[in-house]
């Protein structure tokens, strides 16, 4: 066992797909472009991030003066390495006037070949603004072909990658859903197939659709996401009620984010989030251009 942390010495973030538990007891609970600015903000020396690998990665990118805790080091993303560096260096040689754009989603190597990281909060904002035509957008194609729609002066290209949780979710469940509540609005984060997308009355970020249930005059919605969200939909939105689009919308990465997992970093249990210094330093440059280029 290592040094117990202090509580007061710690921010604890936690993504929306955390358990509800570990939402509960965060001192911040967001999206992963908001936990990045948090992590940026924040004035104490450790950081302990209830997400996957790539989320701990980019804050010790951020913030290489803090100290970095996973509670669950063996939380990974699936589609953090859906994209490979030789496809990249294929597309910066054969695509002129390019650039690459990878997705938050994804390792600390792939950012590192990157001209600028989005999230699916600020994606379109910040493609928009590059002055680039070409867009070679990486590792999720279901986001990837999102900010395209919206963005018709842009050519992209896209590579092979998804969230296999996301990218799961059919017109056929969607559709048994509103059968089964009629009266709904369908809410659906932006790496679901366009198919989804095309039936639902919001599409974004996860905080985006926690704002649009929040605002909205409606009182039913039909949730296409990770489960997780359900806690802070109805933490925001008293009296009105959520329904996944299918029952097991579930990450199995996020869910080993446990209360104990998280006290054990507390207690000393915890190792630092490390990411090589060469890798740090490029992927660094294209998380703090996403960061301006954003505001």
């Amino acid at each position: 066992m290592g040094q117990k942390i202090a509580r007061g010495d710690a921010l604890v973030l936690a993504h929306y797909y955390a358990p509800d538990a570990v939402q509960a007891a965060a001192d911040f609970v967001g999206d992963s472009f908001a936990l990045a600015q948090m992590a940026v903000a924040s004035d104490k020396p450790v950081i302990v991030f209830c997400g996957v690998t790539f989320m701990g990665e980019s804050a010790k990118i951020l913030c290489p003066e803090k100290t970095v805790y996973l509670p669950a080091p063996d939380a990974h993303c699936p589609m953090a390495d859906m994209a490979s560096e030789e496809e990249i260096l294929h597309m910066r040689r054969t695509v002129p006037d390019l650039a690459v754009v990878v997705y938050v989603n994804s390792s600390a190597r792939l950012k590192a070949h990157a001209d600028v990281v989005v999230t699916s909060a600020n994606a379109v904002r910040v493609v928009s603004r590059l002055k680039e035509k070409n867009i070679y957008f990486i590792p999720d194609r279901n986001l990837g072909a999102f900010v395209a729609a919206q963005l018709p002066e842009k050519k992209f290209y896209f590579g092979h990658g998804c969230c296999p949780i996301h990218d799961a979710t059919t017109v056929s469940e969607v559709e048994a859903a509103f059968s089964a509540h009629p009266e709904a609005l369908l809410l659906a984060h932006a790496e679901c197939p366009e198919a989804v997308r095309s039936r639902a009355a919001f599409v974004g970020s996860t905080a985006g659709m926690i704002a649009f249930a929040e605002h909205s005059d409606a009182r039913e919605f039909l949730v296409a996401t990770e489960a997780g969200t359900l806690y802070e939909l109805g933490r925001r939105c008293p009296g009105k009620r959520f329904f996944p689009t299918r029952a097991d919308f579930l990450c199995a990465d996020m869910k080993k984010i446990t209360p104990a997992a998280l006290e054990n970093v507390f207690a000393g249990g915890g190792t630092p989030v490390e990411v090589d210094e060469e890798i740090a330093r490029r992927a660094r440059r294209a998380l703090m251009r996403m960061l301006g280029l954003a505001k």
